[in-house]
């Protein structure tokens, strides 16, 4: 009998050193290995990883926890409340055109099987599966198509949320489905937009290949601003466009202002305090902008003479009357979709290099914009 217990207590005694060597493992053997980015976290362990996410959505009140593990892996207790997700996944649905060019870039657009609203999407390789019955539309994200979604059954969908309106993913979580929130649209800044693409990397066990795409482009977007930070002009920048009646342009703390600032640009309402836009009055933006040098994201026109059209007293802006107008909008896909929708988050450093190559052309004078276009 004292054998036996003996033998009771030495395996209880082993289950609990077992339990407290991966608890401590789990609490000391890994760091965040994302630099740029503050919408989430990768901390790698022995087969598996822990991925957080925060600001899911303005004003969220609680983090997003995922465990992603290799097939067979024990998952330790204490991660056991938590959604899991075995990697490699083989199926996905995302929501986001901007999700697209970090599946190209890994070479797993093929997963994709579900997108809402697929005309929205201009990636020629995307869209070629879009044509061959390979990738469903689901709707819209605010009205996903629930059987259709139930019907293909993906490993994952990987979904966002501007307004904290969950319904749609917690009726699918109901059903089943496994959920994962990207919340990348929150980042400030380009790079930290970019380095989502390990966030990516993780749920495909492409760690190495998304950081090493990643390191290219932060190299490259370095090396520019290396490049125009001593040039001693700064043209005088606006930007934005009419909508309804009102001027809408980027505040100072935006995405879009920080490609201006970086590339030794002057924007004009670059002191504005806000990471939204500003809605302005025509007359307003007229008296603070007329003198100057350029005007970068004219809304929807695609010629001088359209935006004269529209309103003839664009012509007393001095980038009007001297053709120093660009657009992003001008460039589209097969079905209408914005190509620097897509593509830009995902690669700053073509951003930041059509910016610099309109403001300081002299630095950059092999570059072809590639999002922009000067208005004729």
């Amino acid at each position: 009998m004292l054998h036996y217990f003996f033998l009771v207590f030495l395996f209880l005694g082993f289950i609990q050193c077992k339990k407290s060597e991966n608890q401590t493992n789990l609490n000391t053997s890994a760091q965040n290995s994302i630099q740029y980015a503050k919408g989430f976290s990768i901390k790698k362990y022995e087969g598996f990883s822990v991925l957080k996410v925060s600001n899911a959505y303005p004003e969220a009140k609680e983090n997003y926890t995922y465990v992603l593990h290799k097939k067979g892996i024990q998952i330790p207790d204490s991660l056991q409340e938590f959604t899991s997700i075995e990697i490699p996944i083989k199926k996905a649905i995302v929501s986001s055109t901007t999700h697209i060019p970090a599946l190209e870039s890994l070479g797993v657009e093929n997963t994709l099987i579900g997108f809402p609203t697929t005309q929205y999407i201009s990636s020629e390789k995307t869209r070629a599966l879009i044509d061959a019955g390979k990738i469903r539309d689901l709707g819209s994200n605010q009205g996903l198509n629930i059987e259709i979604i139930l019907d293909i059954h993906p490993d994952v969908i990987i979904g966002f949320s501007v307004d904290g309106d969950l319904k749609s993913y917690k009726n699918l979580e109901r059903n089943g489905q496994k959920i994962i929130f990207n919340s990348d649209w929150t980042e400030k800044t380009p790079l930290g937009k970019a380095e989502w693409i390990k966030f990516f990397g993780a749920l495909y066990d492409l760690d190495e290949k998304a950081t090493e795409i990643f390191n290219s482009i932060e190299k490259e977007y370095n090396s520019v601003m290396a490049l125009v930070k001593n040039t001693k002009y700064q043209p005088t920048i606006f930007a934005g466009a009419i909508y309804k009646d009102q001027w809408f342009l980027p505040q100072g703390n935006s995405w879009s202002a920080y490609f201006l600032k970086e590339a030794n640009g002057n924007y004009l309402w670059k002191d504005s305090k806000g990471t939204g836009s500003l809605a302005l009055s025509f007359e307003s933006v007229l008296d603070k902008a007329k003198d100057a040098d350029f005007w970068i994201g004219s809304g929807q026109f695609a010629s001088i003479q359209q935006i004269l059209d529209n309103n003839p007293n664009y012509i007393h802006f001095k980038a009007v009357a001297t053709k120093n107008v660009y657009s992003f909008n001008t460039k589209k896909g097969k079905t209408g979709g914005i190509i620097y929708y897509e593509q830009a988050q995902n690669r700053p450093d073509l951003v930041l290099k059509d910016i610099v190559k309109i403001l300081h052309p002299e630095t950059l004078p092999n570059h072809e914009l590639f999002f922009f276009k000067k208005l004729e």
